[in-house]
């Protein structure tokens, strides 16, 4: 019997080619290789006689198997299986390529099953690499000609495979394991009332269904619960932080409503109906006295950093608990460096008027606003330079040091924030923007330093279905704001076809004679190497600037920028940009996330079937910070129908909650809500289509951690969570 945590290389010969395609794949033990579901199920084959065999076709025969020899090929030595099998009506040959393993599997006379494709060489049929499978027994009617009272297929399962490892060989290892008992020892962590409720099959026969499926029907429903597990675990996860965070101690934030209108009278914009919605249900939150834990959900240029600012300037302007003086601290975490910088200048902003202290805190540096001296730099502002927006560097261990006392009650930052030397007085809210680049027990663990947990805002750009969001988020509270600030536009957005170019680039020349600037995007930094094999044929960022430059726009300034290039001189021509000193920015898809520069209304994107669709959303956002027409122009490069209808419904969505959907719905290579983005399986990702699945996972989770949190009851269920949890640390 092979028990279930047996190591697979303790009971398969294992080349080192194959050691390295399992341990690619995560594929070490026993049950590793049992949860490796198939990706799909190949065309069935029409179970025939080996007399009515065509060439070409995919088929199924019955028989004995003979004359199994190992062998080279004359050539190229590559090592062989071969053999033949026989039914009543006549025999035929087989080879497996680079499979001598199959040979040593079975013995002379086995019956056994074949499914593959005909093939035929010097006018005699073969099957070549098939499918193989002892059985019992013949089914009924083999031995006569053509079935023609009904068709009689099965499914053949195609597994994810690596170098080293193929589907067939993942196949016959599964076999093996299963007809050793193996499936025995198994015990269903998921409570079997659950299972009844839901009339889902347990483990055992959930194994031998997605595996070896019958019929259709039996794949369905094995790939149904072992979805509804995933998620199911995902949520008691998630549930059982929610619990945790509900019985902690927070810092409780009250203030009138009139302050908060002040510091709102001094944006330069009216707030939407739903920021406002947002604000008010954080403040709320604030004064419960337990840690807030919130998402908010904006597509892009929605406002969130302003609903940030408004829960930020509560939290500072209130007293550490029994002071009448003093305030507590903000942290603000973005994902990268040009992120926390455009957030630092925004903040400092919102706050010059209170004369709030601001710190910055990132790989390169740090940062202090106000400055104390006349030396200190100022914003980049397109018009005249501002000195009350003066900011000045300062050594790292400083600001630390002003941090861990009080002095700085704003700081903002990227990784560099959760770092052990960074430590604060009085931590009352912590900001996390991009949600998704951020793990969850990195949240959690932020959250736990300190004596009093802190409020959490968590932020992303990135719209997501509901149904994605009621499971990764499942201890979060949600709040949208789904409309754009007052006085923006949707953006007129086209696929371009190569005949069209000249015609948009006219477009483009008279947005840059408005005075308006430009965005390009490129796939590559370079040119590809033409030597080289499968290279990406794509514009790079380097000779697309040149072309523009020289060829297209020759009376405007073209500049280009790289997530290769150094800070210092990122921010240089960023700076530029933003003064209006480069007319038209040529970048890789660096510029993705949060860059604002209202003066761009244009972007154009080449090789636009190479982004996925969240990248292009957010790409296309970079034209949508100011109230003059935006425009989009998707250059696309690809007859692929299925990346055209992905294109089509970037191009027709209305906002990214409309496109998240539509991806959802078309799970193609742009994925918005993608498997690797959110680390859920393929299969669950399916299940995620069905709201019904998803929202019973999520109350049977509820129910049983308020029955017994710490799953007494359930110590399987217990195990496989904690199991689960390390897996997902990081």
């Amino acid at each position: 019997m092979i028990k279930s945590d047996t190591l697979i290389e303790s009971i398969q010969r294992l080349s080192t080619f194959q050691k390295k395609g399992l341990a690619k794949m995560g594929l070490v033990k026993v049950i590793d290789i049992l949860r490796h579901f198939p990706a799909r199920y190949g065309e069935a084959g029409l179970i025939k006689a080996i007399e009515f065999l065509n060439v070409g076709e995919k088929a199924i025969v019955f028989g004995k198997i003979s004359h199994l020899k190992t062998a080279k090929t004359f050539r190229s030595k590559v090592p062989i299986s071969t053999a033949e099998v026989e039914d009543s009506t006549g025999k035929i040959k087989i080879i497996w390529f680079s499979q001598p393993y199959i040979a040593k599997m079975f013995f002379e006379g086995n019956l056994v099953r074949i499914e593959g494709k005909v093939a035929e060489r010097k006018k005699e049929l073969y099957f070549s690499n098939p499918k193989i499978e002892k059985v019992s027994q013949m089914p009924e009617g083999v031995s006569g000609s053509l079935f023609s009272d009904k068709e009689n297929f099965n499914l053949s399962p195609i597994y994810p495979e690596s170098r080293g490892i193929s589907s067939n060989w993942i196949y016959h290892s599964i076999q093996k394991i299963m007809s050793r008992g193996t499936l025995d020892t198994l015990e269903d962590p998921i409570p079997e009332k659950i299972l009844k409720k839901y009339n889902l099959p347990s483990l055992k026969t959930a194994l031998i269904w997605i595996h070896t499926p019958r019929k259709k029907e039996d794949a369905e429903i094995a790939r149904k619960r072992f979805a509804f597990e995933e998620i199911f675990f995902i949520q008691l996860d998630r549930q059982k932080e929610k619990y945790i965070a509900q019985k902690e101690k927070s810092f409780i934030i009250k203030k009138k409503k009139t302050e908060i209108q002040d510091f709102i009278k001094t944006f330069p914009f009216s707030l939407t109906d739903a920021q406002n919605k947002s604000i008010k249900a954080i403040l709320n939150d604030f004064k419960i006295g337990r840690p807030m834990s919130r998402l908010l959900e904006g597509d892009v240029g929605s406002g969130k950093t302003a609903v940030a600012a408004t829960a930020s300037f509560a939290t500072i302007t209130t007293n550490p608990p029994n002071q009448d003086f003093g305030n507590l601290q903000v942290a603000y975490m973005a994902p990268t460096e040009i992120l926390a910088k455009q957030h630092f200048e925004s903040f400092i902003e919102y706050f010059s008027k209170y004369k709030i202290k601001i710190g910055l805190i990132t790989g390169s540096g740090a940062k202090k606003f106000p400055s104390k001296t006349s030396q200190g730099q100022t914003l980049n502002c397109s018009g005249p330079k501002d000195s009350t927006l003066a900011w000045t560097k300062i050594p790292k261990p400083q600001l630390l040091k002003w941090v861990e006392n009080g002095e700085i009650p704003i700081l903002i930052g990227t990784h560099s924030l959760i770092q052990k030397t960074v430590k604060f007085k009085n931590l009352a809210f912590i900001i996390i923007d991009e949600q998704h680049r951020f793990g969850v027990k990195q949240r959690m663990r932020l959250r736990r330093k300190y004596d009093i947990a802190p409020h959490f805002l968590s932020m992303t750009a990135t719209p997501i279905p509901r149904t994605l969001a009621l499971t990764i988020f499942g201890d979060l509270d949600l709040s949208l704001l789904d409309e754009l600030p007052k006085g923006r536009q949707i953006p007129e957005t086209k696929i371009i076809l190569s005949h069209q170019r000249e015609e948009i680039y006219e477009k483009v020349r008279a947005e840059l004679k408005k005075g308006r600037q430009v965005f390009v995007i490129c796939v590559r930094i370079n040119d590809p190497d033409p030597d080289k094999e499968n290279t990406i044929n794509a514009k790079s960022v380097k000779s697309e600037a040149k072309r523009l430059k020289e060829k297209i726009f020759p009376e405007f300034v073209v500049g280009s920028i790289t997530g290769k290039m150094k800070s210092a001189e990122k921010e240089k021509i960023m700076k530029d940009f933003k003064n209006k000193e480069i007319d038209i920015l040529v970048a890789t898809s660096v510029i993705e996330v949060g860059i604002n520069i209202p003066n761009a209304t244009v972007i154009i994107i080449e090789n636009a079937e190479r982004f996925g669709l969240a990248q292009l959303h957010q790409l296309r956002g970079r034209v949508l910070r100011s109230s003059y027409k935006p425009y989009c122009f998707v250059f696309a490069n690809t007859k692929n129908q299925k990346t055209i209808t992905r294109l089509k419904s970037f191009v027709n969505a209305k906002n990214g909650f409309e496109l998240a959907e539509a991806d959802l719905k078309q799970r193609g290579a742009g994925d918005l809500a993608g498997a690797k983005q959110w680390g859920v399986s393929d299969l669950a990702m399916e299940a995620l289509k069905n709201i019904k699945m998803v929202e019973a996972a999520r109350l049977e989770a509820q129910n049983l951690i308020k029955e017994d949190f710490e799953l007494k009851k359930y110590p399987l269920l217990a195990k496989h969570l904690a199991e689960k949890s390390l897996i997902h640390m990081e």
